[in-house]
Protein backbone atom coordinates (compact mmCIF):
# COMPACT_ATOMS: atom_id res chain seq x y z
CA UNK A 1 0.00 0.00 0.00
CA UNK A 2 1.74 3.26 -0.99
CA UNK A 3 1.62 5.63 1.73
CA UNK A 4 -0.10 8.68 1.03
CA UNK A 5 1.72 12.24 1.84
CA UNK A 6 -0.31 14.76 4.82
CA UNK A 7 -0.83 17.27 1.96
CA UNK A 8 -1.73 14.96 -0.63
CA UNK A 9 -5.32 14.87 -2.34
CA UNK A 10 -5.53 11.26 -1.49
CA UNK A 11 -4.96 11.70 2.08
CA UNK A 12 -8.00 14.58 2.44
CA UNK A 13 -10.22 12.09 0.29
CA UNK A 14 -9.65 9.34 2.97
CA UNK A 15 -9.90 11.83 5.99
CA UNK A 16 -13.09 13.14 4.36
CA UNK A 17 -15.00 9.38 3.96
CA UNK A 18 -14.11 8.33 7.48
CA UNK A 19 -14.91 11.44 9.35
CA UNK A 20 -18.63 11.74 6.47
CA UNK A 21 -18.74 7.99 6.56
CA UNK A 22 -19.88 8.12 10.46
CA UNK A 23 -22.81 10.53 10.94
CA UNK A 24 -24.14 8.77 7.55
CA UNK A 25 -23.29 5.47 8.67
CA UNK A 26 -25.10 6.43 12.39
CA UNK A 27 -28.28 7.83 10.21
CA UNK A 28 -28.35 4.84 8.14
CA UNK A 29 -28.40 2.13 11.07
CA UNK A 30 -30.44 3.49 13.20
CA UNK A 31 -32.87 3.85 10.44
CA UNK A 32 -32.15 0.49 10.04
CA UNK A 33 -33.05 -0.61 13.78
CA UNK A 34 -36.26 2.12 13.76
CA UNK A 35 -37.76 -0.19 9.93
CA UNK A 36 -37.31 -3.29 12.24
CA UNK A 37 -40.43 -3.22 13.45
CA UNK A 38 -42.02 -2.93 10.29
CA UNK A 39 -40.13 -5.48 8.47
CA UNK A 40 -41.93 -5.40 4.62
CA UNK A 41 -40.88 -1.50 4.58
CA UNK A 42 -37.29 -2.51 5.73
CA UNK A 43 -37.35 -4.72 3.04
CA UNK A 44 -38.16 -1.66 0.59
CA UNK A 45 -35.73 1.14 2.62
CA UNK A 46 -32.33 -1.06 2.68
CA UNK A 47 -31.45 -0.99 -1.22
CA UNK A 48 -32.00 3.07 -0.99
CA UNK A 49 -29.86 2.89 2.13
CA UNK A 50 -27.06 0.65 0.29
CA UNK A 51 -27.06 3.08 -2.84
CA UNK A 52 -26.13 6.18 -0.63
CA UNK A 53 -23.39 3.85 0.92
CA UNK A 54 -21.89 2.73 -2.46
CA UNK A 55 -22.28 6.40 -3.89
CA UNK A 56 -20.07 7.67 -0.90
CA UNK A 57 -18.16 4.99 -1.71
CA UNK A 58 -17.52 6.04 -5.07
CA UNK A 59 -17.37 9.42 -4.17
CA UNK A 60 -13.86 9.19 -1.84
CA UNK A 61 -12.67 5.85 -2.81
CA UNK A 62 -13.49 5.71 -6.89
CA UNK A 63 -14.37 2.14 -5.86
CA UNK A 64 -17.53 1.18 -7.42
CA UNK A 65 -19.18 -2.06 -5.75
CA UNK A 66 -20.87 -4.07 -8.36
CA UNK A 67 -24.86 -4.44 -7.20
CA UNK A 68 -25.90 -8.18 -5.80
CA UNK A 69 -28.87 -10.49 -7.20
CA UNK A 70 -31.74 -9.04 -6.27
CA UNK A 71 -33.36 -10.63 -2.68
CA UNK A 72 -35.45 -13.44 -2.48
CA UNK A 73 -36.87 -12.51 0.82
CA UNK A 74 -35.96 -12.80 4.06
CA UNK A 75 -34.73 -16.35 4.04
CA UNK A 76 -31.75 -15.31 1.63
CA UNK A 77 -28.55 -14.34 2.44
CA UNK A 78 -28.50 -11.31 0.30
CA UNK A 79 -31.15 -9.81 2.57
CA UNK A 80 -29.15 -9.74 5.36
CA UNK A 81 -26.02 -9.03 4.60
CA UNK A 82 -26.64 -5.38 3.64
CA UNK A 83 -28.76 -4.92 6.77
CA UNK A 84 -25.90 -6.31 8.74
CA UNK A 85 -23.39 -3.55 7.35
CA UNK A 86 -25.79 -1.00 8.40
CA UNK A 87 -25.83 -1.73 11.30
CA UNK A 88 -22.07 -2.61 11.32
CA UNK A 89 -20.98 0.54 9.95
CA UNK A 90 -21.72 2.73 12.81
CA UNK A 91 -18.70 0.91 15.42
CA UNK A 92 -16.01 0.88 12.18
CA UNK A 93 -17.11 4.60 11.16
CA UNK A 94 -16.91 5.60 14.83
CA UNK A 95 -13.48 3.53 15.73
CA UNK A 96 -12.29 5.11 12.30
CA UNK A 97 -13.21 8.59 13.00
CA UNK A 98 -11.99 8.64 16.42
CA UNK A 99 -8.57 7.56 15.57
CA UNK A 100 -8.38 9.32 12.51
CA UNK A 101 -9.57 12.81 14.68
CA UNK A 102 -7.34 12.11 16.99
CA UNK A 103 -4.43 12.06 15.19
CA UNK A 104 -5.08 14.58 13.41
CA UNK A 105 -5.77 16.95 16.01
CA UNK A 106 -2.61 15.98 17.77
CA UNK A 107 -0.98 16.92 15.08
CA UNK A 108 -1.97 20.52 14.92
CA UNK A 109 -1.72 20.85 18.85
CA UNK A 110 1.99 19.45 18.91
CA UNK A 111 2.95 21.76 15.88
CA UNK A 112 1.12 24.92 17.69
CA UNK A 113 3.80 24.45 20.68
CA UNK A 114 6.02 26.33 18.56
CA UNK A 115 3.35 29.32 18.46
CA UNK A 116 4.87 32.62 19.81
CA UNK A 117 4.08 32.92 23.42
CA UNK A 118 1.34 35.53 23.25
CA UNK A 119 -0.38 33.50 20.90
CA UNK A 120 -0.81 30.48 22.85
CA UNK A 121 -2.84 32.06 26.12
CA UNK A 122 -6.66 31.29 25.96
CA UNK A 123 -7.87 29.54 23.58
CA UNK A 124 -4.44 28.12 22.80
CA UNK A 125 -2.99 27.70 26.20
CA UNK A 126 -1.54 24.54 27.32
CA UNK A 127 -0.95 22.91 30.82
CA UNK A 128 2.72 22.42 30.03
CA UNK A 129 5.22 25.44 30.08
CA UNK A 130 6.40 25.84 26.23
CA UNK A 131 9.30 27.85 27.02
CA UNK A 132 10.62 24.79 28.24
CA UNK A 133 12.87 24.03 25.05
CA UNK A 134 12.97 20.28 26.14
CA UNK A 135 9.01 20.61 25.88
CA UNK A 136 9.06 22.33 22.81
CA UNK A 137 10.91 19.40 20.98
CA UNK A 138 8.94 16.65 22.40
CA UNK A 139 5.87 18.13 21.31
CA UNK A 140 7.49 19.02 17.81
CA UNK A 141 8.35 15.87 17.61
CA UNK A 142 4.71 14.16 18.64
CA UNK A 143 3.25 16.71 16.35
CA UNK A 144 5.67 15.36 13.26
CA UNK A 145 4.57 11.49 14.39
CA UNK A 146 0.99 12.05 14.41
CA UNK A 147 0.98 14.10 11.09
CA UNK A 148 2.58 11.17 9.28
CA UNK A 149 0.54 8.78 11.05
CA UNK A 150 -2.47 10.53 9.94
CA UNK A 151 -2.78 9.88 6.46
CA UNK A 152 -2.17 6.06 6.84
CA UNK A 153 -4.76 6.24 9.99
CA UNK A 154 -6.89 7.54 7.48
CA UNK A 155 -5.87 5.40 4.45
CA UNK A 156 -6.34 2.05 6.97
CA UNK A 157 -9.59 2.95 8.16
CA UNK A 158 -11.14 3.67 4.60
CA UNK A 159 -9.60 0.57 3.73
CA UNK A 160 -11.36 -1.54 6.65
CA UNK A 161 -14.42 0.23 5.55
CA UNK A 162 -14.31 -0.74 2.38
CA UNK A 163 -13.57 -4.22 2.92
CA UNK A 164 -16.37 -4.81 4.83
CA UNK A 165 -18.44 -3.04 2.21
CA UNK A 166 -17.06 -5.26 -0.54
CA UNK A 167 -17.97 -8.55 1.70
CA UNK A 168 -21.15 -7.53 2.75
CA UNK A 169 -22.77 -5.05 -0.39
CA UNK A 170 -21.48 -6.53 -2.76
CA UNK A 171 -21.70 -10.21 -4.26
CA UNK A 172 -20.36 -13.01 -2.24
CA UNK A 173 -18.01 -15.76 -3.88
CA UNK A 174 -20.08 -17.95 -4.49
CA UNK A 175 -22.47 -16.06 -6.68
CA UNK A 176 -18.76 -14.45 -8.23
CA UNK A 177 -17.79 -17.96 -9.31
CA UNK A 178 -20.99 -18.55 -10.67
CA UNK A 179 -21.08 -15.16 -12.97
CA UNK A 180 -17.71 -16.44 -13.87
CA UNK A 181 -18.63 -19.56 -14.66
CA UNK A 182 -21.79 -17.96 -16.42
CA UNK A 183 -19.08 -15.89 -18.52
CA UNK A 184 -16.84 -18.44 -19.88
CA UNK A 185 -19.88 -20.42 -20.80
CA UNK A 186 -21.40 -17.77 -22.86
CA UNK A 187 -17.53 -16.55 -24.21
CA UNK A 188 -17.33 -19.89 -25.39
CA UNK A 189 -20.43 -19.93 -27.10
CA UNK A 190 -19.89 -16.56 -28.68
CA UNK A 191 -16.52 -17.89 -29.93
CA UNK A 192 -18.21 -21.22 -31.46
CA UNK A 193 -20.10 -18.85 -32.83
CA UNK A 194 -18.01 -16.49 -34.73
CA UNK A 195 -15.83 -19.40 -36.13
CA UNK A 196 -18.80 -21.00 -37.40
CA UNK A 197 -19.76 -17.87 -39.09
CA UNK A 198 -16.22 -17.88 -40.51
CA UNK A 199 -16.69 -21.27 -41.48
CA UNK A 200 -19.98 -20.37 -43.28
CA UNK A 201 -18.49 -17.00 -45.41
CA UNK A 202 -15.68 -19.23 -46.40
CA UNK A 203 -18.23 -21.55 -47.82
CA UNK A 204 -20.07 -19.15 -49.64
CA UNK A 205 -17.13 -17.54 -50.69
CA UNK A 206 -16.14 -20.96 -52.16
CA UNK A 207 -19.02 -21.73 -53.79
CA UNK A 208 -20.57 -18.74 -54.77
CA UNK A 209 -18.37 -15.15 -55.66
CA UNK A 210 -15.13 -17.66 -56.17
CA UNK A 211 -17.26 -19.82 -58.70
CA UNK A 212 -17.94 -16.90 -60.75
CA UNK A 213 -14.97 -15.28 -60.79
CA UNK A 214 -13.57 -18.53 -62.12
CA UNK A 215 -15.84 -18.44 -64.52
CA UNK A 216 -15.34 -14.88 -65.94
CA UNK A 217 -11.69 -15.39 -65.82
CA UNK A 218 -11.99 -18.32 -68.42
CA UNK A 219 -14.70 -16.68 -70.50
CA UNK A 220 -11.71 -13.36 -70.74
CA UNK A 221 -9.19 -16.03 -71.26
CA UNK A 222 -11.06 -17.40 -73.74
CA UNK A 223 -11.78 -14.40 -75.58
CA UNK A 224 -8.58 -13.01 -75.11
CA UNK A 225 -7.08 -16.13 -77.30
CA UNK A 226 -9.75 -16.16 -79.82
CA UNK A 227 -10.98 -12.80 -80.26
CA UNK A 228 -7.35 -11.68 -82.26
CA UNK A 229 -8.67 -10.03 -84.76
CA UNK A 230 -10.55 -6.96 -82.45
CA UNK A 231 -8.47 -3.20 -82.77
CA UNK A 232 -5.93 -2.79 -80.11
CA UNK A 233 -7.73 -0.91 -77.70
CA UNK A 234 -10.18 -3.76 -77.70
CA UNK A 235 -7.85 -6.10 -77.40
CA UNK A 236 -5.92 -4.40 -74.67
CA UNK A 237 -8.90 -3.72 -72.70
CA UNK A 238 -9.56 -7.39 -72.47
CA UNK A 239 -6.39 -8.33 -71.70
CA UNK A 240 -6.44 -5.78 -68.85
CA UNK A 241 -9.90 -7.40 -67.53
CA UNK A 242 -8.46 -10.79 -67.64
CA UNK A 243 -5.22 -9.94 -65.62
CA UNK A 244 -7.59 -7.96 -63.23
CA UNK A 245 -10.15 -10.99 -62.93
CA UNK A 246 -7.14 -13.20 -62.43
CA UNK A 247 -5.53 -10.75 -59.68
CA UNK A 248 -9.29 -10.56 -57.77
CA UNK A 249 -9.39 -14.44 -57.98
CA UNK A 250 -5.94 -15.08 -56.37
CA UNK A 251 -6.93 -12.34 -53.37
CA UNK A 252 -10.43 -13.88 -53.00
CA UNK A 253 -8.65 -17.21 -52.47
CA UNK A 254 -5.84 -15.77 -50.13
CA UNK A 255 -9.05 -14.49 -48.36
CA UNK A 256 -10.88 -17.32 -47.88
CA UNK A 257 -7.96 -19.33 -47.11
CA UNK A 258 -7.61 -16.93 -44.12
CA UNK A 259 -10.73 -17.32 -43.12
CA UNK A 260 -10.77 -20.92 -42.10
CA UNK A 261 -9.26 -23.14 -44.94
CA UNK A 262 -11.08 -26.53 -45.53
CA UNK A 263 -8.30 -28.40 -45.18
CA UNK A 264 -8.26 -27.05 -41.87
CA UNK A 265 -11.64 -29.34 -41.27
CA UNK A 266 -10.93 -32.15 -43.55
CA UNK A 267 -7.53 -32.72 -42.59
CA UNK A 268 -6.26 -31.04 -39.35
CA UNK A 269 -3.91 -28.67 -38.56
CA UNK A 270 -0.61 -30.61 -40.13
CA UNK A 271 -2.48 -30.19 -43.57
CA UNK A 272 -3.46 -26.46 -43.20
CA UNK A 273 -0.18 -25.61 -41.81
CA UNK A 274 1.81 -27.38 -44.50
CA UNK A 275 -0.26 -25.43 -47.03
CA UNK A 276 0.71 -21.77 -45.11
CA UNK A 277 4.22 -22.50 -44.56
CA UNK A 278 4.29 -23.46 -48.17
CA UNK A 279 3.31 -20.31 -49.71
CA UNK A 280 5.66 -18.04 -47.30
CA UNK A 281 8.23 -15.91 -49.38
CA UNK A 282 11.20 -17.46 -47.36
CA UNK A 283 12.25 -21.29 -45.97
CA UNK A 284 10.10 -22.46 -43.09
CA UNK A 285 10.86 -25.74 -41.08
CA UNK A 286 7.42 -27.34 -39.82
CA UNK A 287 6.78 -29.70 -37.13
CA UNK A 288 3.51 -30.71 -36.20
CA UNK A 289 3.32 -33.08 -33.66
CA UNK A 290 -0.37 -34.17 -32.15
CA UNK A 291 -1.48 -37.27 -31.75
CA UNK A 292 -5.02 -36.38 -30.92
CA UNK A 293 -7.02 -33.42 -32.60
CA UNK A 294 -8.10 -30.93 -30.44
CA UNK A 295 -11.72 -28.46 -30.70
CA UNK A 296 -12.28 -26.82 -34.16
CA UNK A 297 -12.10 -23.12 -32.23
CA UNK A 298 -8.41 -24.16 -30.99
CA UNK A 299 -7.19 -25.83 -34.05
CA UNK A 300 -8.61 -22.37 -35.87
CA UNK A 301 -6.77 -20.14 -33.27
CA UNK A 302 -3.70 -21.63 -33.64
CA UNK A 303 -3.74 -21.64 -37.71
CA UNK A 304 -4.42 -17.63 -36.89
CA UNK A 305 -1.41 -17.42 -34.68
CA UNK A 306 0.85 -19.02 -37.35
CA UNK A 307 -0.50 -17.69 -40.24
CA UNK A 308 -0.58 -14.23 -38.54
CA UNK A 309 2.74 -14.57 -37.32
CA UNK A 310 4.46 -15.41 -40.75
CA UNK A 311 2.58 -12.59 -42.32
CA UNK A 312 4.49 -10.39 -40.18
CA UNK A 313 7.68 -12.06 -40.51
CA UNK A 314 7.28 -11.36 -44.28
CA UNK A 315 6.65 -7.77 -43.85
CA UNK A 316 8.45 -6.34 -41.06
CA UNK A 317 11.37 -9.01 -40.13
CA UNK A 318 13.61 -9.37 -43.21
CA UNK A 319 14.15 -12.69 -41.88
CA UNK A 320 15.70 -15.01 -43.89
CA UNK A 321 13.83 -18.31 -42.54
CA UNK A 322 12.22 -19.61 -40.12
CA UNK A 323 10.39 -22.38 -37.34
CA UNK A 324 7.06 -23.70 -36.87
CA UNK A 325 6.36 -25.96 -34.08
CA UNK A 326 3.29 -27.48 -32.94
CA UNK A 327 2.77 -29.82 -30.29
CA UNK A 328 0.71 -31.15 -27.60
CA UNK A 329 1.80 -31.93 -24.24
CA UNK A 330 -1.61 -33.58 -22.12
CA UNK A 331 -4.39 -30.62 -22.38
CA UNK A 332 -2.15 -27.85 -23.99
CA UNK A 333 -1.47 -27.18 -27.29
CA UNK A 334 2.32 -25.48 -27.67
CA UNK A 335 2.62 -23.00 -30.85
CA UNK A 336 6.23 -21.84 -31.33
CA UNK A 337 7.48 -19.24 -34.43
CA UNK A 338 10.86 -18.13 -34.65
CA UNK A 339 12.52 -16.65 -36.67
CA UNK A 340 16.36 -14.91 -37.99
CA UNK A 341 15.03 -11.11 -38.52
CA UNK A 342 15.75 -7.97 -37.30
CA UNK A 343 13.75 -8.11 -34.00
CA UNK A 344 12.10 -5.44 -32.50
CA UNK A 345 8.28 -6.49 -32.28
CA UNK A 346 6.19 -5.19 -29.29
CA UNK A 347 2.69 -6.53 -28.87
CA UNK A 348 1.98 -2.70 -28.57
CA UNK A 349 3.45 -1.69 -31.96
CA UNK A 350 0.54 -2.34 -34.35
CA UNK A 351 -2.16 -3.95 -35.07
CA UNK A 352 -0.93 -7.52 -36.16
CA UNK A 353 0.68 -8.73 -32.89
CA UNK A 354 -2.24 -7.21 -30.78
CA UNK A 355 -4.77 -8.82 -32.51
CA UNK A 356 -2.93 -11.98 -32.39
CA UNK A 357 -2.84 -11.51 -28.70
CA UNK A 358 -6.69 -10.81 -28.56
CA UNK A 359 -7.04 -13.78 -30.18
CA UNK A 360 -4.84 -15.85 -27.83
CA UNK A 361 -6.87 -14.50 -24.55
CA UNK A 362 -10.45 -14.95 -26.01
CA UNK A 363 -9.52 -18.73 -25.38
CA UNK A 364 -7.36 -18.45 -21.85
CA UNK A 365 -4.05 -18.76 -24.12
CA UNK A 366 -0.79 -17.38 -22.75
CA UNK A 367 1.29 -15.67 -25.16
CA UNK A 368 4.97 -14.91 -24.34
CA UNK A 369 7.24 -12.60 -27.12
CA UNK A 370 11.14 -12.48 -26.98
CA UNK A 371 12.59 -10.19 -30.06
CA UNK A 372 15.05 -8.21 -29.00
CA UNK A 373 16.79 -5.61 -31.32
CA UNK A 374 18.99 -7.31 -33.61
CA UNK A 375 16.40 -10.67 -33.58
CA UNK A 376 15.66 -13.13 -33.24
CA UNK A 377 12.01 -12.96 -32.84
CA UNK A 378 10.64 -16.13 -31.28
CA UNK A 379 6.75 -16.15 -30.19
CA UNK A 380 5.50 -19.10 -27.91
CA UNK A 381 1.60 -19.83 -27.40
CA UNK A 382 -0.18 -22.02 -24.86
CA UNK A 383 -3.44 -23.14 -25.91
CA UNK A 384 -6.03 -25.15 -23.64
CA UNK A 385 -6.73 -28.16 -25.79
CA UNK A 386 -11.16 -28.08 -24.79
Amino acid sequence: MKVPRPWSARAWLDTAHVMIGLPVAVLLGGLTLLLAAWPPLLLRAVPWFTRVQRSRLHAFLGVRIPPAPATGGWRDSQTWRPIGYHLLSPLVGLAGALLVALAWGGAVVGLLAFLPPKLQEPPLEFAFDLRDNRIQVLFMLIGLALLLLAPLLARGMAALDLSVARTLLGPSRTELGQRIETLTESRAGVIDAADAERRRIERDLHDGAQQRLVSLAMNLGLARATLTDLPAPAREAIEQAHEEAKQALKELRDFVRGLHPAVLNDQGLDAALSGVTARAPFPVKLRVDIERRTTPTIEAVAFFIVSEALTNIAKHAAATKAEVSVRRERDRLHVLVHDDGCGGARLDGGTGLRGLAQRIDSVDGRLRLSSPLGGPTTIEVELPCE
